[in-house]
């Protein structure tokens, strides 16, 4: 007797229960490792407070005195200056979406991880408030609110903050908003809340599908998701004790269901609301203004000839729009067929470097970008312990160091080294108030070399020198700035990566329009020579960076149905808003299938050296 093979439905039955599973333990084993602040017997309202401390609180939240007392010993005895306090009646959901955010062991140490908190209570020293301009004078804020400041409080103390179980706080009040609280809290933290909601009612609805339809297998995952509150906090051990975790349990999924209603409704809201708010209007009339003279200025005249090597031989690589912001234009990329060496060609003049830079890595994009620059740790660490074996240097400088992300994650590599950053925008500024780099040089390199010559161990360009107009000239600020036997680390796109063939114009490193020069590795290591420097190391594999897939989806959908919000482009319609939409909607599992290639492409990378970036590690000779 043969058995028929297993369905769709009971695969996917086996996958959701496997996941809840997995959620569940890890989200119960997150909980053992909250710490809990010490129960102090409770003292009069004269307490004196604490030099150096404050104590922001939501509106409504009381703390007593032995709490605050507690919490600055706690973080005094922790070597903390932000501490958030989570109520030990924290809501059931808000705990669990807490615990899926944030593992409490690593949390301290992820320098690049967002703040996460509760909510309540945030313990801050006042050297770090003064630092992050954060005025304490005004009305209390709502959650949201403080749920923000935490996030941003982290940045400035980033190796320097905790959270921790306050036994004698309570949330005072209803703990687990839903609607427009909600979906604010969301944002505050940097989350959609529309896309979180559509995740949670698809995921629902799909819960619901199986346990209609498979029985057993999708009963099992049903159940699970409807007792994971009492399955995670419900232990006689667990340092939270929800106040409503009896109904949460028991009511979950019709819970669930109207939350995600609410928050999706009111992120909807939300977005209508402010498509006309000042900010967007003065955006789009100035970028009105620019496109009134038409987009030719912003390109200077095309040259016949390669910028590195001098050669005629010139032939077009690829031809491509504005993938990146959907901005107005057109680009294009030659090879040079003697060298090897691609470049925009004709290139952007300063006035059109400026316009479509603008809104990308600050203001209308700046958040994205820094959630992006954010989750590059592993790489930022990579290329930190490039430098290992070969030297242990003193000072350090990131040229092109953006809101010094890389700077801030070597600490953890190098913490006796100073690191200062440069870079052109404003972001090296708030790098330096933030205690990432030491020191915030703004403006370009070669104009600051002369004054910073000999002064550094070590200058890197990781993904610096492909923005540059010249990066030859950027190649010689380095050698003058650095001390003899200093080391040079470089990192740059590959344009010999297979890759940049199979997907042709939607290989992402291409970056049009903001990569005006990819050199391949042997055109860098004969200039580096010409300079007098010795190339020590050289890694292809670790330098990739696994994004050609998913990039590949992410630049054709915004090709077919760009953001029709965008202030550079028409007047939003209904047609346009239900075309981005829908292409973004039928864009998902090619998201998904994007990223397990990527996952693949990665392991094939790392294992024959060859991906669609590379490092190089230089030395400059003594003479």
């Amino acid at each position: 007797m043969t058995h028929p093979p297993l369905s769709g439905v009971r695969w996917t039955s086996a996958v959701l229960l496997a996941a809840l599973g997995a959620g569940t333990v890890r989200a119960a084993l997150r909980l053992r490792d909250l710490p809990v602040l010490p129960v102090v017997p409770p003292t009069s309202a004269g307490v004196p407070r604490p030099a150096g401390w404050r104590l922001l609180t939501a509106r409504g939240v009381e703390p007593d005195p032995a709490t605050f007392l507690a919490a600055c010993a706690y973080a005094e005895g922790e070597g903390l200056r932000v501490l958030d306090l989570l109520p030990a009646d924290l809501a059931a959901e808000r705990a669990l979406g807490l615990l899926r955010l944030v593992d409490p062991a690593r949390y301290r140490w992820d320098r690049l991880g967002e703040g996460r908190g509760a909510g309540f209570a945030v313990l801050v020293t006042e050297e770090v408030l003064e630092r992050a301009a954060v005025d304490t004078g005004g009305p209390r804020p709502d959650p949201a609110e403080l749920l923000a400041l935490t996030r941003r409080l982290k940045e400035y103390a980033s190796d320097a903050t905790g959270l921790a179980v306050a036994p004698g706080l309570s949330c005072g009040g209803p703990g687990d908003p839903g609607g427009p609280a909600r979906a604010a809290e969301l944002r505050a933290q940097g989350l959609p809340p529309g896309a979180l909601a559509a995740a949670q009612l698809g995921g629902l609805a799909l819960l619901a599908g199986v346990a209609a339809r498979q029985g057993r297998w999708g009963a099992a995952a049903a159940g699970l998701y409807w007792l994971q509150p009492y399955l995670v906090l419900g232990g006689s051990g667990s340092p939270l004790r929800p106040a409503d975790l009896a109904r949460a349990t028991a009511a979950r999924p019709v819970r669930s269901l109207r939350a995600g209603l609410r928050t999706a409704g009111a992120a909807r809201a939300a977005r209508a609301a402010g498509r006309d708010d000042a900010a967007d209007a003065a955006r789009a009339a100035a970028y009105r203004e620019d496109l009134a003279a038409g987009t030719d200025r912003f390109l200077e005249a095309r040259r016949p000839d390669c910028p590195w090597c001098g050669s005629v031989r010139l032939s077009v690589r690829v031809r491509v729009p504005d993938l990146l912001q959907g901005k107005p234009g057109r680009f294009t990329l030659e090879r040079c067929g003697d060298c090897g060496h691609v470049f925009q060609n004709p290139r952007l003049t300063p006035e059109g470097l400026d316009f479509y830079y603008r809104d990308f890595y600050d203001g209308r994009g700046g958040e994205g970008a820094g959630t992006v620059f954010g989750s590059l740790g592993a790489a930022y660490r990579g290329r930190a312990e490039m430098l290992l074996p070969h030297a242990d240097p003193v000072s350090w400088l990131d040229v092109g160091t953006g809101h010094g992300h890389f700077c801030n994650a070597a600490r953890a590599v190098w913490p006796r080294t100073r690191f200062d950053g440069l870079d052109m925008g404003d972001g090296v500024r708030e790098a330096e108030r933030r205690g990432w780099v030491e020191t915030g040089y703004q403006g370009q390199f070669p104009e600051f070399a002369p004054k910073l010559a000999g002064q550094y161990e070590v200058v890197s360009m990781y993904h610096y020198l492909e923005h540059t107009r010249d990066p030859l000239a950027e190649l010689d600020a380095a050698a003058v700035v650095l001390a003899p036997g200093g080391f040079l680390a470089i990192e740059l796109p590959d344009p010999q990566s297979r890759m940049a063939r199979l997907l042709g114009p939607a290989w992402l490193p291409w970056f049009q329009p903001q990569h005006q020069h990819l050199a391949p590795a042997a055109n860098l290591r004969e200039a580096l020579a010409d300079r007098g420097f010795t190339v020590v190391a050289e890694e292809h594999g670790p330098a990739h960076q696994g994004n050609d897939f998913f990039g590949a989806v992410a630049l054709t959908a915004a090709r077919l149905a760009p953001d029709p919000d965008r202030p550079w482009g028409p007047p939003a319609t209904r047609r346009s808003r239900a075309l981005a939409g829908a292409v973004r909607l039928a864009a998902l599992p090619c998201f998904a299938a994007a990223a397990a290639l990527d996952t693949l492409r990665t392991a094939a990378a790392r294992r024959t050296d060859g991906g669609n970036a590379y490092r190089l590690l230089a030395r400059k000779d003594d003479r």
